[in-house]
């Protein structure tokens, strides 16, 4: 099952094992079990201190495995085989169960402990999906934690009959105690803040205990991230307030053109752009969403969702953007339920299906490209003439026998039984007809929306709701900034953004020296 090198990896991992880590396999004879018993036989084979336990047909869904450990109560499994990117949450599991220290702070591992009640937690995911192994591992995590939450980690694919009766249209989908929890990907934090009722006010109460910072941070995407670091790297005060760190690149598959890095995933270069702030004396405040921005003596105070304020000398805005939505009727009916954002995370859900991509764009056809080897047929629906793609992807595309595109389309409803998406109505912009598509999937490309509603009216605007700012990174509002795929500044880009951040960074530093009085701006220069 495994290959040499994988087994080398995991045996080097292995060896961190603290405690015994006894595996229990339900099997039912299909193929499926003996894939499983040929991953656990490599998995024992690799340490000392694992053992493997088998039962046949014992009332648990099958092929699946509990991990646990002797002594500990600890109710954690994975149902389907963990490969793809859900192998490292297997690693971490184990080594986890087999009690090694996870790297999460120490404050929210008390929390976690503490959490009072009875949890049982379903997780449908896709191998496919770099979404999901954040929302297993947490979940997983809490499960290693506290004896009173179990987990179990669903692979879909292997469990088809389930996914048709509960109608899981979108992964990861989580399941506690039995209704749906919640969808897409979701952090240890926010499940904790979920599920711990009180955290909330708790953290408002510290938040609006904290001193004024010189720079706070608005966003940790790219562009809040690189802000952050050329701040701090001053010596500065420095504050990032973000709903979620990582931003839209956490929701990015692949990333071939950051320069000198030829390849690498979204969650990886989130992750290590947090790791690298952090490498800093950067207050991060996390799972905080901003929604007002005002002066008040002599600071720029942002207020938040929890009620909490923080105030600054200077402010640099990076709040991102998110997929723009067709803004049809019947698309929030049945979003998750066939309509999609994420072709490489959902599309594993609808093998074998008809679909249809929403835009022509670079991000429309490779979900094109990626969707025709997994599902029977792709319609491509453009709004324009002809198709916005590099040429490369368009050639790719034309190659495909299963692929159909339709220029000069425009998309009217999305259609649906009431449980799920059945097809869409488009207008032929040459004929003004209408036309209807029978499909069970439809996966939104159309390009980004800023994360700027909130600042209506506070600062200047473009007709797009993109913050306008001049060669500086400066807003209309002084000692406020912005960077990233918020602003006007062209081409949206990853290295762009980075970029942009650190521009803005070294700007609201420059505002700082000269709001500063003399014999103080001396001592900083």
């Amino acid at each position: 099952m495994l290959n040499d090198t994988l087994k080398a990896q995991l045996k080097a991992y292995l060896e961190r094992l603290v405690r015994p880590v006894h595996i229990i396999a339900s099997l039912d004879g299909s193929a499926r079990s003996r894939e499983l018993q040929a991953l656990l036989a490599d998995i024992r084979a690799q340490s000392d201190r694992i053992t493997v336990e088998e039962r046949l047909d014992d009332g648990e869904r099958a092929p699946s495995f509990a991990l646990t450990s002797p002594g500990q109560d600890i109710s954690l499994r994975f149902a389907g085989l963990p490969m793809g990117h859900e192998f490292t949450s297997l690693v971490l599991a184990l080594l986890q169960v087999g009690g090694y220290p996870p790297k999460v702070e120490q404050a929210i591992i008390d929390q976690a402990k503490a959490i009072d009640g009875d949890f049982v937690f379903e997780t449908y995911y896709s191998q496919t999906c770099q979404n999901c192994p954040d929302v297993v591992q947490a979940l997983n995590l809490l499960a290693v934690l506290n004896p009173r939450i179990r987990h179990v980690a669903i692979d879909g694919a292997a469990f088809p009959g389930e996914v048709e009766q509960r109608q899981v249209m979108a992964v990861p989908t989580v399941y506690l105690n039995g209704e749906v929890f919640g969808q897409g990907r979701t952090s240890l934090e926010e499940v904790i803040a979920k599920i711990d009722t009180a955290s909330s006010a708790r953290a408002a109460k510290v938040i609006d205990g904290k001193a004024p910072f010189d720079v706070l941070v608005v966003g940790g995407g790219p562009a809040g991230a690189a802000a952050a670091i050329y701040a701090a790297r001053k010596g500065i005060r420095t504050g990032v307030v973000a709903e979620r760190f990582g931003g839209q690149v956490l929701d990015t598959l692949a990333i071939e053109n950051f320069i000198s890095v030829t390849h690498t995933e979204g969650p990886k270069l989130a992750a290590a752009l947090e790791q690298h702030v952090r490498d800093y004396e950067v207050d991060i405040i996390n799972l905080q969403r901003a929604e007002r921005l005002s002066l008040s003596g002599g600071l720029v105070e942002v207020g938040l969702e929890s009620g909490a304020k923080l105030k600054s000398k200077t402010v640099i805005l990076a709040t991102g953007a998110r997929w723009r939505q067709m803004n049809v009727p019947g698309e929030d009916t049945y979003r998750n339920k066939g309509v999609a954002y994420c072709p490489h995370c959902d599309g594993p859900l609808f093998k074998g299906k008809r679909v249809a991509v929403i835009g022509g764009g670079n991000s429309g056809v490779e979900a094109a490209i990626d969707l025709a080897g997994i599902v029977s047929h792709v319609t491509l629906i453009e709004f324009d003439a002809k198709l916005r793609a590099d040429e490369v992807l368009q050639r790719k595309l034309r190659t495909l026998a299963n692929v159909d595109v339709i220029t000069s389309a425009r998309t009217t409803e999305v259609t649906g039984d009431g449980q799920r998406v059945n097809g869409l109505v488009y207008e032929d912009r040459k004929s003004n007809e209408l036309r209807s598509l029978p499909l069970e999937g439809i996966f939104v490309q159309i390009g980004l929306l800023p994360n700027t509603e909130w600042l209506k009216d506070v600062v200047d605007l473009a007709a797009r709701g993109e913050i306008a700012v001049d060669a500086h990174g400066r807003t209309s509002l002084p000692g406020v900034f912005a960077a990233g795929d918020a602003t006007t500044v062209p081409y949206k880009q990853i290295v762009i953004a980075i970029g942009e951040g650190a521009k803005a960074s070294l700007a609201a530093f420059d505002h700082l020296i000269r709001s500063l009085p003399e014999t103080e701006s001396a001592r900083a220069a």
